[in-house]
Parts: C-alpha cells; structure tokens; sequence
C-alpha cells in the first residue's frame, strides 16, 4: 500500500510542477502584454482519509494590489477630464491669437482705436473714412468667426459626449459578459478565470477615462460598476448611458435652459452627477468654460457697440446723404408705451446739400410734444407732421417690427437729430434722458442717454436680434434678494402681457421655478439658472426671439409713496449682451459708402442765427476716438470680474485670460499624465511579469519535476520487483 502512495505522490508532484512550469510558460509568453497580471497557482498537500498523497493545486490566481487598482481608477478619470479640457482650450488659443503676435481679438481693437484717431484729425479724407470702416468690419467679422467657432467647438463637444456614451456602453457590455464567464468558470472550477478579470480590468481602466466609476466585487467574482456619484451603471446587467447630441449649438442654447439634452441613465438625468472623466472635461467645456468665453466676447462687443453708437447718433453723415433711416429700437405696444424727455431738449433741423438750414424745430419747445402721457406712437406722429410738413415726400412711420422709419423722401436734404440743452436755438449740444413707461403707471421702466441712440436711428453697428433676452447680475441661486414685501413685475412682449408676483423669500431659482411653472408665461418665456464664474445669472429668454420688455409695477410703498423697490435695478436684471459677438455687423450702408459715417454735428452760426453743417467739423469724430481712451464698465462675464477699464484692455485680458488658462490646463495635464504612468508602472511592478524570478522558478519546477520523476521510477522498480516475486 505504501508503494502505491508513492506512485500516487510522486505522480502528484510531476503533474503540480507541470502544471507550473505551463504556468511560467505562458508568464513568460505574455511578458509584453499589455494588462496582463502574473499568474500563480498555490500548491496544496493533498491528503485522503488522514494519510498524504502528494500534492493538489488550486486555481491559477492574479497577483494585483486592487487598492492600487483603484487609486490608477481615480488618476485616470481626472487625466481624461483634463486632457479634453486642456484639447479644447488649445483650440481657443489658437482661434483667438497670441497676444504678443500681433494677431489676437486685441490687436484688432487697437486698429479700430488707430483708425478713429486717425480720422478725427482729418475728417474730409475719404482714404481714413475707408481704413476706419474697414478695420470696424475686419473686427466686428473677427468676433461673427469667433462666436461660430465657439459654438462650433461647442457642439463638437456635445457630439463627442454622444460618442463616449456608446463607447461607454459598449465596453459595459464587454464588461457583463466577462462577469458572466467569470462567475460560471469559479462554479465550475475551470481554468483561465484569471485572465479573463485581466481582460475585465483593462475594461474597466478603459471607463475610468471616460467618466468616474467606482467598484466592489461579490463572492461569486462579478463586480458591479457605479459612477462615484451613486449611479449604478453595471449589476448583473449594464445600464446604458444615452445621449441625443444638439443639431445646432447657438449662445442662447444651453444645457441650463434646457435646450441642450442631459445625460440619462434609465430614465434619469446624471449630468450634474458627473464628477471626473472625459464627459466631465467635455460638460466643463460646453457649458461653462467655451461659454464663458462667449460672454466675455459679448460683452467686449455690446460695450464697444453701445458706447460708440451713442456718440455716432449726435452727428450726421455729411457730405454723404442718408434719405433712409431704420430705428434699432422696437416697441410692442407703441399706442401703451410712453415716452418722456428730460434734461433738455431734441432738435430737428433740415439741411441742403450746401449744408445751409431750410427749418428747424425743437420737440418740446416749438412742436409742444407734452411729456404727459406721451406714446410712442404720439411721438411718430409729432417727427411726421413737421418732416412732412417741411418736406413733402418725407414721412415718418412705425414698421412691422414696431421700429421707427425715417424717410427723407429727396436725396437733397438732410435730417438732422440733436439734443440740446434747452428749447432754444443755438443751445449747446448734451444728450437728453429719454425714460420709457411700458405700462403707463407713471414710472420709468427704462432710461436712455441721447433721443436718437434710444430710437436707434443713426447706429454705426448694428445686430439682427432684438432685445428678447434678460440676464440679472452673477450671484448665488438660493441668494437673499431682499424682498420684503410682494413686487409685481410685468413681462410683456408683443403677444403677451402678464405678471409675475414675487414674495418674501423668493431667490433666484424660486423666480425660474415660479416662470416656468406658470400656465401663462411658460407658453412663451423660458427662465433659467445660467453659470456664470462662481454664481449664476437669472436668464429670461423669450422663445420667438421677439422683443420682450420687463418692467416693476408700480404700488403702494412703506413710505405711502406710490412707486417702486429698485428691484430690478437691486438684481441688475436687464437687456443682455448675449449674441451681440455673433452678428454684429457695420451698418451696411455705412459700409458700402464710408461717406455716411457721422463724423461731426451741425453748428450754430451766432451771426445768422441758423445752424450749418461743415464737412470739416470732427466734433463726433473726436468723441468717437475718446470712447477708446475712455474707461468702460464691463459686467461679470464668466472668470473674468465686473470691470471698469479700456476697450483695448479688455480685450486684451480676454485674449491673455485664455493663453494663461491654456498653460495652466497644459500643466495640469502633464502633472496628471505623469501621476497615471507613475501608477500603472507602479502597477506592473506590482502586478506584472519578472523575467528574473520566473526563470528561477522554471529551475525550481523542472528539478521538482525530475525529483518526482525519479521517486516514481524507483518506486515503479520496487513495485515490479514485488509483482515478480508474488
């Protein structure tokens, strides 16, 4: 019986140290193989009814850290999320310009400052008047492209998080399968369980890119995959990330308004769950990074915009003759709406083409335009009456998009606008307050500087969208707005009128939920929590893109006085800048015929008592060059703060904001690069095959081999010897 255990053992011990040498074999084999893990088997003595009979072996085994495993998990998500960040703020470097190469969005500020310089110390030069509107074009064409490209960039990353989903859902699926075959080889005690988890490793380091996953494994060797935010993408079956990209990405379209899809995970939306990865880069990237770029090329254009159109709209185009004009301004209810003037007087004058006067008339003065209860439409009808009066052919209207038409009628006269200090003729020019009542309650909803700039009927730059989108200032979403005691606000467009009561308590986002829960005024406006920096702006959009005005009912104060809290101006809700970059353009025909740019205003001859216009007058020209040299207000827009400072400053920190934020993303990321293969080399030393110690082991396996070997033949020879004998 003893002969036989030995066989048995010796048997045993060949067949282990087979079994290992195949072993170090295929370790060996793979030493090169990406993700592969060093497999060993543990060796058992085997031992039946209390009596040895050699040795038994488990299952091969992967010797793997999984805390190290995990921490790979963890740097490889911020790699992915950095790395696409980092792609995509490259690409806007390299769109906006370097700031020392003379080709960035800044540069092209200092040539239009150059310009206006230049033409205000010769006005008459018909050379400088086309260098002058060819650098505002070459400019406002500069940010058109821009903006495009933003919002290409935009919709690129949208398309991309589309394609991670399916990527992510695919190796999910991988992922599923290998756990089924995993949990059915351990049953059935099978061979190669190791390198399948091998291949469901390199999977899972796959996904950890794409978005971050956590893991835990259960008895039976599955394991089940949720996003570190508690979303559970894979138990027992996947469950599949969907993603509809956007077909068009626009400024005004975002995921915070809800015009951009989430990221849904059976039935619900994680994009806000989202914490690292590629997705996470790609959801920073579209909707708060290349955004808050936009903003900041918005507010760089509708500051420039309105500062100089102001100045442009106190001067006329002479020599060249406008027979034409079209207000900027639409009102949407004209026969509601009223108008008041203070702080002076507006003046219309006709002039002929030797710029000598033919009539002049001041509003308030002479045409007896009575500040009370005044409409827009009382206000056309008064500038028609005396134009047509004085030129027959002339006519002033309101149009379909409720803006007001100037038609002179005779390309040999000139209508001139100009604000004065008071009703009589020869008073100083200055620029009168025109206050605008949507709602006839007797309170000014809004103020404007200058009776021509609020009609907006002499712009130098001029933009194809109205004024249907309101943003308040950066603040906290749940921030005390200081509200006492109920305020009515009245929103109104030109196909709805309705209010909107807020009480005590109210924030920003209890003001999107109150909008956007209400029968009425969800039919057309769409509230929403814009991010903005560290806060967030209240965005009201008016879906048709039609004008929109937004006003504070008037009421009863604590003081007994009857009129309004501030409250808008407290929140700073106003008309906002938002598309201005996109289309804004120089007036085309300005464009096409430099002569019609404003560049002086008419002057008083104290000798005749009547006002001329002179060619050589630069007095808007100069005003038009100060606004350069000037200190503009800029709001809050994305990482850059609310500021007081130069056009061309600007622009410029806009364009070194970027470079320095493209260097900083640039070293991150190569930190981070760094961190993951300091960890997956950490892993393979760990994990991976040494040459070295698997040729010692071969060693030791084939001289075990060869003892086992030669104890079973010595063994075999006494058991013949025994059977001759019998």
């Amino acid at each position: 019986m003893a002969l036989i255990t030995g066989l048995t053992s010796a048997l045993s011990g060949m067949h282990a140290a087979q079994t290992q040498i195949s072993l170090v074999s295929n370790n060996l084999a793979n030493v090169d193989t990406e993700g592969y893990t060093r497999k060993t088997v543990q060796q058992l003595s085997n031992v039946v009814a209390g009596f040895g009979v050699g040795v038994k072996l488990a299952n091969a085994d992967r010797k793997v850290d999984q805390s190290l495993l995990r921490s790979y998990l963890t740097a490889n998500s911020l790699d992915g999320n950095l790395d696409r960040t980092y792609d995509y703020l490259s690409k806007m470097d390299n769109l906006i310009g370097s700031p020392s190469n003379g080709n960035s969005i800044a540069t092209d500020v200092a040539n239009m400052q150059s310009s206006f310089e230049t033409l205000a110390t010769d006005v008459t030069s018909s050379a400088n008047r086309y260098s002058l509107v060819s650098d505002a074009a070459s400019l406002a064409s500069r940010l058109n492209t821009l903006s495009k490209e933003i919002q290409s960039l935009r919709g690129d990353a949208d398309l991309q998080i589309q394609e991670i989903c399916n990527t992510i859902n695919t190796k999910l699926d991988t992922i599923s399968n290998l756990n089924n075959q995993i949990v059915k080889y351990r049953a059935l005690g099978y061979d190669g369980a190791a390198d399948l988890e091998d291949q469901r490793d390199e999977a899972l380091k796959s996904i950890s890119n794409y978005i971050d996953i956590s893991y835990y494994t259960r008895d039976n060797g599955e394991i089940v995959i949720q996003t570190t935010g508690g979303v559970s993408l894979l138990d027992r079956e996947a469950h599949r990330l969907e993603h509809s990209a956007v077909a068009r990405a626009a400024t005004d379209i975002s995921y915070a308004n809800g015009n951009i899809n989430g990221i849904m995970v059976d039935g619900v939306d994680i994009t806000n769950t989202v914490k690292n990865g590629q997705i996470k880069g790609l959801i920073d990237v579209r909707d708060n990074i290349l955004p808050s770029m936009q903003t900041q090329l918005d507010e760089l254009a509708g500051v420039m915009k309105d500062a100089l159109n102001d100045i442009h709209n106190q001067g006329v185009s002479y020599p060249g003759v406008v027979i034409g004009y079209e207000g900027t301004r639409s009102f949407i209810n004209p026969n509601v709406q009223t108008v008041s003037i203070s702080g002076g007087d507006v003046r219309f004058s006709i002039f002929d083409t030797a710029g000598e006067q033919v009539a002049t008339a001041s509003l308030l003065g002479d045409l007896k335009f009575n500040n009370t209860n005044r409409t827009v439409s009382d206000l056309v009808q008064t500038m028609h009456n005396w134009v047509h009066q004085n030129l027959p052919n002339a006519s002033v209207s309101l149009n379909e998009n409720g803006r007001v038409s100037i038609d002179v009628g005779d390309s040999s006269y000139y209508l001139t606008i100009m604000d004065t200090q008071t009703s009589t003729i020869g008073s100083a020019q200055t620029s009168v307050t025109v206050s605008l009542d949507n709602n006839q309650d007797d309170v000014a909803d809004r103020n404007f500087s200058g009776f021509s700039s609020f009609l907006g009927i002499n712009d130098l730059f001029v933009t194809s969208t109205k004024d249907y989108i309101y943003e308040s200032n950066v603040m906290g979403a749940n921030s005390n707005l200081g509200i006492k005691s109920p305020i009515t606000l009245n929103i109104a467009t030109t196909t709805l009128n309705a209010e909107l009561v807020l009480s005590a308590g109210d924030t920003l986002q209890s003001i999107v939920n109150k909008i956007n829960d209400d029968d009425v005024l969800k039919t057309e406006i769409k509230a929403s929590l814009v991010p903005n920096g560290n806060g967030y702006m209240l965005q009201l959009v008016n879906s048709s893109g039609e004008q929109m005005e937004i006003s504070e009912k008037a009421q009863v104060l604590p003081s007994g006085e009857t009129g309004i809290t501030g409250f808008l101006s407290r929140i700073g809700l106003g008309v906002s800048h938002c598309n201005t970059a996109s289309n804004i353009q120089v007036r085309e025909d300005i464009r096409v015929n430099p002569n019609l740019l404003s560049v002086g205003s008419p002057e008083f001859n104290v000798n005749t008592g009547k006002y001329n216009l002179n060619d050589g007058n630069n007095n808007v020209a100069n005003k038009m060059a100060k606004v350069f040299a000037d200190e503009q207000t800029f709001g809050q827009s994305g990482s850059l703060s609310k500021v007081t400072t130069t056009l061309a400053d600007y622009a410029s920190t806009f364009v070194g904001n970027i470079a320095s934020r493209t260097n900083a993303s640039s070293t991150d990321k190569e930190y981070q690069d760094g961190l993951v293969s300091s960890l997956a080399n950490k892993q393979a030393l760990n994990s991976g095959v040494d040459s070295d110690e698997e040729l010692a082991n071969l060693i030791v396996y084939q001289q075990s081999y060869a003892a086992c070997a030669q104890v079973w033949s010595a063994t075999r020879e006494l058991v013949d010897i025994l059977f001759n004998a019998l």
